[in-house]
């Protein structure tokens, strides 16, 4: 947090909202309004584009037949994040717009009970890991980036929905044959070696709660910043001798750490009225952070980062007081409302997205034709002594 010499702020500056305006204009015997409320949402909001990059196709224990990919979550501001599906059987819809959030707000089918192994494999396989710094460490010398995608995906799915690879296919939408024992061997090496990772990436940038009330000769609100950026700067707009400070020292402020907890000092003798401070930053959506989708009435799939993303991002917070001796204006939880589940499908659609449809269709008439390309599990640990992989 970086701290200030005591300053003597200039004319005031307040941003009122429409209700507290109308009240403050009755008069300062009247305390101001109620903020107007929204549940609380983090600052990361994106739109599902389509494919980021193909892999091939898998069939998971139980499961049928679906591709495998990276998603583009396009957010507001030109700027692109590359996600992989944590939820195997809720289908992903077209346009979707999603948001960032934690682990524990999981919408998806299924428990998603061991996220940090699911982070552990982000973080040492592809893209996060090049696939030649994966080749050293797996001893996997053939893999190359489609097979790696899909292997990663695969192990993704045993932890997130409890699944087990069964088959490997040739990628519809991939040129070249897939090399089913590099896909296994990759798969078998993330799921033995994931570690629980015991702490979930934070928020590129929030402050908690969004809005705060109290009464003049106190510090009013307790906001507390989470970012993964450094010294951010803050803004602020208050009337003249309302500060911004450090609540742990009292001191003003101008820039926030993570971590860090603020408030607004109000003179006691300051009448009703409102002050509001804004943070923007260049911060970094870390990877393995999670993205769930706005409308709770149309479910689809629930993403998760697949590696780190630089992006320009901003938050606002504000507050509001009555004069000393009043009554502090209510303020609601700013908490957001839990997204309604999924309902079970009853076909069970897959996460699949794009032209995974015509894949289906595809994979089925090369089927019909000998031409699949279809491996298992148990055939390849049979045949595990019997040579290399290719290249």
């Amino acid at each position: 947090m970086t701290h200030v010499p005591i300053p003597r702020p200039g004319p005031a500056r307040a941003v009122l909202a429409a209700g507290a305006a109308a009240a403050l204009a009755l008069g300062p015997a009247v305390p101001a309004t109620a903020l107007p409320t929204e549940p609380r949402v983090y600052s990361v909001r994106g739109q599902y584009t389509g494919v980021a990059e193909h892999g091939h196709a898998v069939t998971m224990r139980g499961e049928t037949y679906t591709t495998t990919s990276t998603f583009n979550v396009d957010l507001e501001g030109d700027q692109l994040l590359t996600t992989y599906c944590i939820d195997f059987r809720t289908g992903i819809v077209a346009d979707s717009w999603y948001r960032e959030d934690r682990w524990d707000t999981y919408p998806g089918e299924g428990d998603f009970a061991e996220p940090g192994r699911v982070h552990w494999i982000l973080l040492n396989s592809y893209p996060v890991t090049g696939i030649r710094d994966l080749r050293g460490a797996t001893g996997i010398a053939g893999v190359d980036e489609a097979e790696a995608l899909t292997a990663t995906q695969a192990a993704i799915w045993h932890f997130s929905n409890g699944l087990e690879l069964e088959e490997v296919h040739q990628g519809p939408n991939l040129g070249g044959k897939v090399v089913e024992s590099n896909v296994v061997r990759l798969y078998e090496h993330l799921v033995e070696n994931a570690e629980d990772l015991p702490h979930e990436p934070g928020s590129a940038l929030t402050v908690s709660p969004d809005r705060d009330s109290g009464l003049a000769g106190e510090t009013v609100g307790g906001f507390t910043v989470e970012t993964s950026a450094e010294d951010v700067p803050v803004t602020v707009d208050a009337p003249e001798g309302v500060e911004l400070v450090d609540v742990a020292t009292g001191e003003p402020v101008t820039g926030v750490d993570d971590g860090d907890t603020v408030g607004f000092a109000v003179p006691a003798d300051t009448g009703a009225g409102e002050a509001s401070f804004t943070l923007e930053a260049e911060a970094t959506v870390q990877t393995g952070r999670l993205f769930k989708g706005e409308d709770s009435n149309a479910p689809t799939q629930t993403l998760i980062t697949a590696q780190d993303s630089e992006i320009a991002v901003s938050e606002t917070a504000s507050v509001a007081w009555d004069e000393e001796g009043g009554t502090p204006p209510p303020v609601e939880s700013t908490e957001e409302p839990a997204l309604a589940a999924a309902p079970a499908p009853d076909d069970r659609s897959l996460p699949l997205t794009g032209g995974a449809v015509t894949a289906l269709v595809v994979a089925g008439m090369a089927a019909l034709g000998g031409g699949a390309v279809l491996v298992s599990l148990a055939r390849r640990r049979r045949a595990a002594g019997e040579g290399g992989t290719a290249g």
